[in-house]
């Protein structure tokens, strides 16, 4: 059985709103075993309120905290008995298959490059954003702000991570993989666009059709849009405010509601050798259900052996 680690004082709203979205994961279905860090008394306290008879649900005592403002190398080397810490060591050891939190983003990224360590040929691990299109599918974009400053050979395995993503996750067939550009012609872009476009003409492990504009992004024209970090970010802050403009303005629109991340829960860091799962702070129940149910499927799919196999080709 699949053994999913969970911070459970990461977030605003912890650890009710990830004991809501434990007990939402059981009820949908999902059997795999889940390994809580955080206050053991009181979130002990919470469980059996809202999953009194769960046998499959193991605690593990973190004494501390890493809070939202701290330093991220800081507070792991300081703090060794926080939750998020602790969440890492079981990982590595291999006492857990996957570890999700919705607390300090970077404490999140530092224990995933430093202490888990990226796939054997990887270059640099990535994070994605997810795309809902119009038409009701989804696609991805990366690099969405782990990499400002990326390289062309950056952008190739940007590239392979995300279309086996696309593929493992999303269920999505031999994804189309489009290049973020300021033009559709080859030839068209930066110095970095240009490159990268030879490189993943060239690469025989991905379906790559060409460039695509800003415009491309919320239509099913490419499953699998790579960018450099830098500017990834940008579009990402941009979609994310589509959603705050229609709520404010209430506006109830079946796309635009599909802009709210709390449809997707987190996002995984690719390229990394295990399945680490990064929520946003303001988590709630569904989001803490939807990262779990990412973490199972990237176990159970086999996502990270895939990756390692496709990059060392």
């Amino acid at each position: 059985m699949n053994r999913i680690g969970i911070d459970m004082m990461g977030g605003d709203h912890a650890p009710l709103e990830a004991v809501k979205g434990l007990y939402s994961f059981r009820q949908a279905g999902n059997q795999a075993t889940l390994v809580l860090f955080g206050n053991e008394p009181i979130i002990r306290s919470l469980v059996e309120t809202h999953l009194p008879d769960d046998k499959h649900i193991e605690y593990v005592h973190a004494a501390s905290v890493i809070e939202m403002h701290e330093h991220p190398t800081k507070a792991l080397k300081e703090k060794p008995d926080a939750s998020i810490s602790l969440g890492f060591k079981y990982l590595s050891e291999g006492s857990i298959d996957a570890f999700i939190s919705a607390g300090n983003t970077g404490a999140m990224m530092v224990g995933s490059l430093f202490t888990i360590k990226p796939i054997e040929g990887v270059l640099r691990p990535t994070i994605g954003a997810y795309l809902p299109r119009e038409e009701g599918s989804l696609g991805v974009l990366l690099d969405v702000g782990l990499n400002a400053d990326s390289k062309p050979e950056n952008l190739n395995q940007f590239a392979i991570l995300g279309s086996l993503f696309a593929e493992h996750i999303l269920g999505i067939p031999e994804p189309k993989v489009g290049l973020l550009n300021l033009g559709e012609e080859e030839g068209k872009g930066n110095m970095l666009t240009q490159a990268a476009y030879t490189l993943l003409k060239e690469n025989t492990r991905i379906q790559f059709i060409g460039n695509v504009e800003g415009r491309d992004l919320l239509v099913n024209k490419a499953d699998v849009i790579v960018c450099d970090g830098f500017t990834g970010n940008v579009v990402l802050k941009m979609a994310e405010s589509v959603y705050d403009i229609a709520h404010r303005r209430q506006i109830n629109d079946a796309h635009f509601n599909r802009f709210n991340f709390e449809i997707y829960g987190g996002v995984p860091v690719l390229g990394i050798s295990k399945p680490v799962i990064i929520g946003h702070g303001i988590s709630h129940e569904t989001a803490f259900k939807n990262m779990l149910q990412t973490a199972d499927r990237m176990i159970r799919t086999n996502l990270i052996g895939s990756m390692a196999t496709q990059i060392s080709i």
